[in-house]
């Protein structure tokens, strides 16, 4: 499934082949802004993000910010902005570039301003990259060997890219052709193009049930579901209906020695805890530990609200 879907021209490269009970600890996630990265969330309030990517600061909509603006005058130096009033539209957009590159939470990406809004990464997922490569590393070590990891609807590959920095072989999934050649790009931007990636496109449903027919199995799955998706075949998702069995089959598919199981999503009313309880029942025989926390965007100062952005819950031993 994908959050949206989005339709680019082919891109220029080599084809992939398809190829006792848990402990409750609940913490806060944000990105915390590096002065390495090209982003930074600059203001926030009146149901809108004011941010900077690379040269760049756009407005868009944010409906957790409630309150009001604090440095109002700062939004007028916007380059563009994006409204969901009156249908979808972009204001400014001519003053956008049709693509360019940043660098994110030590991953580079290429942004494009798509008529859904989105401009291909999410930068409240910063210090799960940062835990992915942490956790990974430390694994590998343990075991002598590279992990195999999943990641479901995996969007423009910020975290298949992190995860292939670390040293994991990963499979990538997303039902949306033009965001699986996405993050294919932003692979070759990152020097990854060679790294064992599989790239998929395809229903995530109906892939795990095929991977678990074939016996294959992952020590590490991460994934990020929609609100609601279609696939690649019209298959509809919807996160209500569906997280349930998307979470038991992703705990058939971990390996006899798994390492994490990451679970985040950014449906409104699906808090931590909700996270949380899910996937200490998914794991519950399996021992580890669960941890669960809010991801939020944060500014570089305290005069910078933070911004609430989704929330997560991962398992690890």
């Amino acid at each position: 499934m994908a959050n949206c879907p989005v339709d680019f021209p082919p891109l220029s490269l080599p084809e992939s082949p398809e190829h006792g009970k848990a402990n409750m600890a609940v913490k806060q996630m944000t990105a915390e802004t590096s002065t390495a990265d090209d982003y930074a969330l600059l203001d926030s309030g009146g149901g809108r993000k004011f941010e900077r990517f690379g040269p760049y600061r756009l407005s868009r909509p944010a409906s957790q910010a409630v309150w009001s603006p604090q440095q109002p005058a700062l939004w007028e130096t916007a380059s563009a902005a994006f409204d969901r009033e009156d249908g979808l539209n972009w204001r400014g957009r001519e003053r956008l570039p049709d693509a360019w590159p940043v660098t994110i939470g030590g991953v580079r990406f290429r942004l494009s301003s798509t008529d859904f809004g989105h401009l291909g990464v999410f930068p409240e997922q910063r210090s799960q990259w940062a835990w992915f490569r942490e956790r990974i590393a430390q694994a590998s070590a343990a075991r002598g060997a590279p992990l195999q990891v999943l990641n479901l609807f995996a969007y423009s590959g910020g975290s298949t890219l992190a995860a292939a920095q670390a040293g994991a072989q990963v499979c990538h999934l997303d039902a949306a052709r033009g965001m699986v050649d996405w993050a294919r790009e932003n692979a070759a931007l990152n020097g990854l193009e060679s790294a064992p990636v599989r790239w998929i496109v395809d229903d995530a449903l109906k892939f795990l049930q095929r991977e678990i027919r074939r016996e294959r199995r992952y020590d590490g799955i991460i994934l990020d579901p929609p609100t609601f998706g279609r696939g690649k075949s019209g298959e509809v998702f919807k996160i209500e209906e569906h997280l349930p069995v998307l979470m038991d089959l992703c705990r058939q598919l971990l390996s006899p020695r798994p390492a994490f199981l990451h679970l985040s999503c950014h449906t409104p009313g699906y808090t931590p805890v909700i996270l949380h309880n899910v996937l200490r029942q998914v794991m519950a025989s399996a021992g580890g530990k669960v941890e669960s926390g809010e991801m939020q965007l944060t500014g570089d100062t305290p005069a910078v609200l933070p911004l609430p952005s989704g929330a997560y819950a991962r398992w690890s031993v």
